[in-house]
C-alpha cells in the first residue's frame, strides 16, 4: 500500500517568535490542562530555537495576554518547563533559556517536542545511534529470557504491523513491537526506555514509512526479528535487529539527503 510523502514544515527565526508572541492571541495545542498546553506550547518554541539558549522569555503578565489565561496558568507551565531543565527561572531576571547541553532529552514530552520540529535531523541520527546500542543486544536478551507471554505480546504487535490498515495503526504497532522487545529483555534498567522515547519512535516509524511510500515497509525485516526471538536464537534475533537499522539509516540518509538539496 503505497502512501503520499508529508510535506516537512519550516520553522521560523527568532525574530519572527517575538513577532508572534506580540501579535495577540496564541492558539494552544488541544488537550490536557491549560499549564500543560502553556508548556507544550512555549517547549515546542525552545525546542526549535526560536528562543536560542541564554536568551529571556518574555515575562508571565505578555504571555498571559497572549495566551489567554491567568498568570497562575503561565507559572505552572514554566514550572514544568524548569523541571525538564529547559529553563531557569529567577526573580528580577525572569525565565531564561538554558543551554542545550541541560535538556532532559529522555524525557517523552522534551523528545517528542525535538523529534517533530523542523531540526529534527540531529536527534533523528541521535535516537538512531541510541537504538544501534541498545535494540540488538535487548532483542538478544529477549530470544534468551522472555516468556511465553511476553513473546505472545511481540507477536501480536508483528501481526498488526502486518495487517495495519493506516500510518496512525501501523505506527503504534511498530513502536509497540520494539517496547515490548525490551519488556521481554529481562533487563530493569531497559524497562523505562520503552515509555521514554516511544513518542520519538513513533515520530521516526512515521518518516520511514511515508520516506519509504509503503505502509508495510520492512515488515519482512521484523518479522525476522519476531521469529528469532520465538525460535530463542539470542544471535539471529541480533543480527535481524542490526539489518532493520541498516533499513531504517538508509532512509533516514535519504530523508536527509533531500533536504539538503531543497
Amino acid at each position: 500500500m503505497r502512501v503520499k510523502t508529508a510535506q516537512l514544515r519550516k520553522g521560523t527565526g527568532l525574530g519572527q517568535a517575538k513577532r508572534i508572541a506580540s501579535s495577540g492571541h496564541i492558539p494552544l495545542p488541544r488537550g490536557g490542562s491549560a499549564h500543560a498546553a502553556v508548556a507544550e506550547a512555549l517547549g515546542t518554541r525552545i525546542v526549535r530555537g526560536e528562543f536560542p539558549p541564554g536568551g529571556i522569555l518574555p515575562n508571565e503578565a505578555r504571555w498571559a495576554l497572549d495566551f489567554r489565561v491567568s498568570r497562575s496558568v503561565v507559572r505552572e507551565a514554566i514550572k514544568m518547563l524548569a523541571a525538564k531543565n529547559l529553563l531557569t527561572s529567577r526573580p528580577k531576571v525572569g525565565s531564561r533559556v538554558e543551554p542545550r547541553e541541560h535538556w532532559n532529552l529522555l524525557d517523552h514530552e522534551v523528545l517528542a517536542w525535538y523529534t517533530s520540529g523542523p531540526n529534527r535531523a540531529n536527534i533523528l541520527r541521535s535516537l538512531q545511534q541510541f537504538r544501534h546500542i541498545i535494540e540488538p543486544e535487548a532483542a538478544a536478551l529477549a530470544a534468551e529470557y522472555r516468556s511465553a507471554e511476553q513473546m505472545e505480546q511481540i507477536s501480536i504487535a508483528c501481526q498488526r504491523m502486518a495487517t495495519a490498515p493506516n500510518l496512525a495503526e501501523r505506527s503504534a504497532a511498530d513502536v509497540r513491537f520494539h517496547v515490548e522487545i525490551l519488556k521481554a529483555s529481562g533487563n530493569e534498567l531497559l524497562l523505562p526506555l520503552g515509555v521514554m522515547i516511544d513518542s520519538a519512535l513513533k515520530n521516526l516509524f512515521v518518516l520511514i514509512t511515508v520516506e519509504a511510500g509503503d505502509l508495510h515497509h520492512a515488515q519482512d525485516l521484523h518479522n525476522n526479528i519476531e521469529k528469532a526471538i520465538r525460535q530463542q536464537k539470542p544471535n539471529a534475533a541480533r543480527v535481524a535487529v542490526r539489518k532493520l537499522l541498516e533499513n531504517s539509516d538508509n532512509m533516514i540518509g535519504k530523508w536527509i539527503g533531500k533536504g539538503t538539496r531543497r
